[in-house]
């Protein structure tokens, strides 16, 4: 069976930036999630695998197809919830799904209605009387009411409460359990993709700092906590970045083994802490980088 989305060495040049030979894989029935600072090219990669900007190289294939082949085809076949997604503001949702329903060949009118009770929203109301949260809800019943197997959604959660975000992250877990769908999940929150996201794609400053599933993640990051008094060249050379807080260090790891067995003691009396990275904490090292943890080094 085809990935529903394979992109292979993805670059797209803009004057101050550039998407960087991106390569990545998502196959049917799995959440993947985008992270990274704002500016890392998130957006700019949603936009390519819709085709709503072109690229300058590489390929971009959906269920197998080039998008550029048989894009209407495959559009048929994805929904997208976008921060910003352009609705008429002054039209009632029943005139907007009057508008948009004739562009799917497979839209089903009685589903969209079971979403809008399931989210309790009412088609007798205007778009711009809609909260932020009802509005995400609306582009969601949209998306789920063609028979798209593809969701693609950039900052779905972003401005939300943590109430009504909890809530979207739940509608999505279920779609996967349920319906077996596959979702590509944009977001700076990182803990909203570390909550739902089977992988995870950490995008900075246009190149892929890695994608690989949430569990290997989370085998292969550490943070390791301690005394800068105990640091040495060789103890540096085990750390993937080091920043320094007083006369303490903190560290991202991948070589957490060989440092277990440099540090057994201190670990052992608790005088060295290691724990498992969250996204949040990989990305703030990754992004920071080294710091002149101990000049006399």
């Amino acid at each position: 069976m085809e990935p529903i989305l394979q992109i292979n060495n993805l670059s797209r040049k803009y004057e101050s930036f550039r998407l960087n030979n991106i390569s990545l894989t998502l196959e049917e029935g799995f959440i993947m999630g985008l992270v990274g600072p704002n500016g890392a090219g998130k957006t700019t990669l949603i936009k390519l695998i819709l085709n709503m900007i072109r690229k300058d190289s590489g390929s971009i294939k959906i269920f197998g197809e080039d998008v550029l082949n048989n894009e209407n085809g495959i559009k048929q076949k994805i929904g997208f919830v976008l921060d910003e997604p352009g609705w008429y503001e002054v039209f009632r949702i029943s005139e907007m799904v009057k508008i948009i329903s004739p562009f799917y060949t497979r839209w089903n009118q009685k589903l969209f209605d079971d979403y809008l009770a399931r989210f309790q929203i009412d088609s007798r109301h205007k778009i711009e009387n809609l909260s932020k949260g009802m509005k995400m809800k609306f582009s969601l019943a949209v998306a789920l009411s063609h028979d798209a197997q593809f969701i693609i959604m950039d900052e779905p959660t972003s401005g939300l409460d943590p109430i009504v975000r909890a809530e979207l992250l739940e509608i999505l877990q279920q779609l996967i359990r349920e319906e077996n769908k596959s979702i590509l999940f944009s977001s700076h929150i990182s803990s909203d993709i570390e909550k739902i996201s089977d992988y995870i794609t950490f995008l900075n400053e246009g190149n892929i700092v890695f994608s690989e599933s949430r569990e290997s993640i989370s085998d292969r990051f550490t943070l390791v906590k301690g005394p800068l008094e105990l640091l040495d060249r060789d103890i540096l050379s085990c750390f993937d970045s080091v920043q320094k807080k007083n006369s303490h260090f903190t560290a991202l790891c991948t070589r957490t083994e060989e440092l277990k067995e440099r540090f057994g003691s201190f670990i052992n009396c608790g005088k060295v802490l290691i724990e498992r990275a969250t996204i949040d904490e990989i990305m703030l090292h990754t992004i920071k980088g080294d710091v002149d943890v101990y000049s006399g080094l």
